[in-house]
């Protein structure tokens, strides 16, 4: 199960975050978003965690939403699933048959 952490105190560590959560079951990854795309390294006060076992996500999220984590209080919800492929296909589609027509440029 992944779960959508916010509102992260720009201190909180990835093992800070997963110590949080191990308390409720086995976590398989924690990923705190960070601004390396632009040179920063600086985290985004979000992150994802996937634990194991849906139910212990559920319990995980119960406990810990609204909990004060380094004087932040974090938001906790089961994040949403990227889009299925077969819905990228057909956006893919749509949006290259809208980008790829022809244009008459003549007619103005």
């Amino acid at each position: 199960m992944n779960i959508y952490v916010g509102n992260l105190s720009l201190d909180v560590t990835r093992e800070e975050l997963q110590k949080e959560f191990m308390t409720f079951g086995a976590v398989i990854s924690v990923v705190i978003m960070n601004d390396r795309y632009i040179g920063s390294g600086q985290t985004r006060g979000y992150g994802f965690v996937e634990m194991a076992s849906k139910l212990d996500g559920h319990t995980a999220i119960k406990r810990l939403q609204g909990k004060t984590l380094k004087s932040r209080m974090i938001k906790v919800v089961e994040a949403l699933p990227l889009s299925h492929k077969g819905d990228n296909e057909s956006l893919h589609k749509k949006m290259n048959s809208q980008f790829n027509r022809k244009v008459d440029r003549t007619r103005r």
